[in-house]
């Protein structure tokens, strides 16, 4: 589903986030990405839509090269990719239902969207998002309104009702309470598993990966370090192996840094 090779990525500034990444996701994997601050995760992540750009290799999604796709192609291959973001990068002003509807933007003609028009067969995909992230009862409620869990959860439906093969999640529970980042976690391997969508999450949660992951890969310093199946993981030794993605011993609730 997912192709990194050989992939580098060097910022204006001089930076280098990622060097010589090769990685191969498949489809209805759930891979969590550990790493400390400033490893590169969301770098990796932010190449897999282009958000950012690739300053060497190639990274392809579904078969497309979407570092080299352009207009359409690229716009068809963005539809694919659901988001969430650590700040849930939803509009505060706008309803329930009107942001989880942005997630169907790209399937409507732009004067649709400008006007709000949208068919009635998207806003029952939007119901139906909400309903899988049991907030259904919010859809007509302004999104400042709700609290942070609520709002995530809402950016949650918005990349569902794109309907997407992917998703990916920059630290979607960053900055939740403990008893609402299991609440999320669990939306999110629930949609994994039941709708086999590919799944992306970086998480600074060690626990959390072995919790919900079907795999972890480790990146540190822009380069990937580990790499394993949970079925392949001993996870009375998995807080040692650890040492080669942090520099150091970690412990499994420990929670390591911001996000890059």
């Amino acid at each position: 589903m997912i192709q990194f090779t050989n992939v580098s990525k060097t910022y204006p500034n001089g930076v280098q986030a990622l060097k010589g990444v090769n990685l191969s996701i498949d489809k209805g994997e759930f891979v969590a990405i550990l790493g400390l601050s400033g490893a590169g995760k969301s770098t990796l992540l932010r190449l897999i839509n282009q958000l950012i750009d690739t300053t060497e290799g190639e990274v392809t999604v579904n078969g497309v090269a979407v570092n080299r796709a352009t207009g359409k192609t690229l716009r068809n291959v963005r539809r694919q990719i659901g988001m969430i973001f650590q700040g849930f990068n939803i509009v505060k002003r706008m309803s329930v239902l009107s942001n989880v509807l942005s997630g169907r933007v790209a399937y409507n003609p732009t004067w649709r969207t400008v006007l709000g028009l949208f068919p009635e067969e998207d806003k029952q995909i939007a119901y139906r998002a909400l309903k899988r992230v049991d907030i259904l009862e919010k859809v007509h409620t302004r999104a400042s309104e709700l609290s942070g869990g609520q709002q995530q959860r809402v950016a949650i439906a918005r990349a569902l009702a794109q309907e997407p093969l992917v998703m990916l999640a920059d630290e979607p529970v960053a900055s939740l309470d403990p008893v609402t980042t299991i609440q999320v976690m669990n939306y999110l391997k629930k949609i994994n598993r039941e709708d086999g969508i590919t799944t992306v999450a970086n998480l600074h949660h060690v626990d959390l990966a072995l919790k919900y992951a079907t795999r972890v890969v480790g990146i540190r310093a822009g380069t990937i370090v580990y790499d394993k199946q949970m079925k392949d993981i001993d996870k009375d030794n998995f807080l040692h192996e650890m040492e080669q993605v942090y520099g150091r011993r970690i412990h499994s609730d420990e929670v390591l840094g911001d996000e890059e």
